[in-house]
């Protein structure tokens, strides 16, 4: 064998080395060493009873809603609560709410989620008998922290350059009518229709929530499945980090009374 073929030999081999070594080392990163990805928000998730973090750390009746939509309830479990009165007038966002992101990632053939969430987030809910009537929403966008630096600096940057974009929002515009007061931990199922605005873009949305009377407390939650472009947000792919041209805003609002 000549020289230079021993050369392109080793060449060649130190190669497949690297993109063995970068790879397996990503596989090992994402399965056995980093955290796996926060759970998805859900009612069975939200935690009243202490300061909820900025940052991840780790069929029964129906009634007719307004626009058409049919709200649903869950009765609660059998653990003879009492029926909860009247929620009348307004309820505050509290600091126990928690709204962010969720992206799926393919890093060096990897599947991985990008997570990032804030609790920073101001506004109201009115209501007036069983009918929520109006709810608007405004979170600091700037504040959204992920488990990675680097992507919250893509985030905060390119993705959704919050230095001219610090806030999104949401206002309803259609309001939602439950049918009857809800029980303590009763879940009520309704669709939401408002307007959501990301990246000082405002579109017309709907969407499930589901909604519970905990301690004293409204807690709401929910998805939004978001296509970038209909915003116009970069995709958040960079580098070595693909993303596809889609994710998901999630939220779990908790509201106090006044």
């Amino acid at each position: 064998m000549t020289r230079g073929k021993k050369v392109l030999l080793w060449i060649g081999g130190a190669v497949v080395a690297m993109v063995l070594l970068v790879v397996g080392g990503t596989w090992v990163y994402i399965h056995l060493i980093k955290d796996d990805p926060p759970a998805k928000l859900t009612l069975e998730t939200g935690d009243t009873s202490g300061s909820a973090s900025t940052a991840p750390s780790s069929d029964a009746g129906s009634a007719t809603t307004a626009g058409g939509a049919a709200a649903t309830t869950t009765p609660a479990a059998p653990s003879g609560a009492a029926s909860s009165g009247s929620i009348d007038g307004a309820w505050s966002a509290s600091d126990q709410s928690l709204l962010g992101y969720r992206v799926k990632e393919v890093l060096f053939g990897q599947s991985t989620e990008g997570v990032g969430r804030t609790n920073a987030i101001t506004g109201s809910l009115s209501i007036a008998g069983s009918t929520v009537e109006k709810g608007d929403f405004t979170v600091d966008m700037t504040t959204v922290k992920s488990d990675s630096g680097n992507r919250d600096n893509q985030f905060q940057g390119r993705i959704m350059d919050t230095s001219k974009f610090p806030t999104s929002s949401f206002a309803l515009t259609q309001p939602i009518a439950l049918g009857s007061v809800p029980a303590e931990g009763q879940t009520v199922t309704a669709s939401a229709t408002g307007d959501l605005t990301l990246h000082g873009t405002t579109k017309p949305v709907t969407f499930d929530v589901q909604a519970q009377l905990k301690d004293g407390t409204i807690e709401v939650n929910g998805t939004i499945p978001i296509v970038f472009a209909d915003y116009g947000i970069p995709n958040p792919s960079f580098g070595p980090a693909s993303t596809e041209d889609n994710g998901v805003l999630e939220f779990l609002l908790v509201f106090t009374k006044g």
